[in-house]
């Protein structure tokens, strides 16, 4: 038996997988940060996903993350009502979040087994799944079908 002593500080990540209704066109973007998002680097974050759409509307779909509904958050959404649409997703109900599914495979695989004494080699195991699921896009459409969550 290996005992390992987990030195490492925390990693947060945030991620959007996009989908366009009727289409098969789907686009991941994601954010790694040290320690734990809190209201600001969420805003960063999403400040991003705007400049990454380029104008278009985006609906979000969030889980009950509590920076997710803090008044600061709530604000900050009032003021971005023209180009983001905030749809949250019941408690408790991480089946229907496709992201859960996103890092579910990740684990499966390019994390099982890893035992890593520095964080920067999780955070290159987790670069690595990201990148092998941007290059199979039909990967990321069935995440959405997993959820049971459909576009129009």
């Amino acid at each position: 038996m290996v005992w390992h002593p987990f030195r490492w500080k925390k990693l947060s990540i945030a991620c959007a997988i996009g989908y366009r209704p009727r289409g098969k066109c789907t686009r991941l973007c994601f954010q790694i940060v040290a320690d734990s998002y809190n209201e600001q680097k969420l805003i960063g974050f999403l400040h991003r996903l705007k400049r990454h759409f380029r104008g278009q509307r985006i609906m979000m779909i969030w889980d009950g993350l509590p920076s997710h509904r803090s008044r600061l958050m709530s604000a900050y959404l009032a003021e971005q009502r023209s180009w983001l649409q905030v749809a949250r997703l019941p408690g408790y109900a991480p089946d229907l979040n496709p992201v859960e599914s996103l890092w579910g495979n990740i684990r499966g695989q390019e994390l099982a087994n890893r035992s890593v004494d520095e964080l920067g080699e999780m955070v290159q195991g987790v670069h690595e799944g990201l990148r092998r699921i941007r290059r199979r896009r039909g990967l990321l459409r069935s995440f959405l079908e997993h959820s049971g969550l459909s576009l129009p």
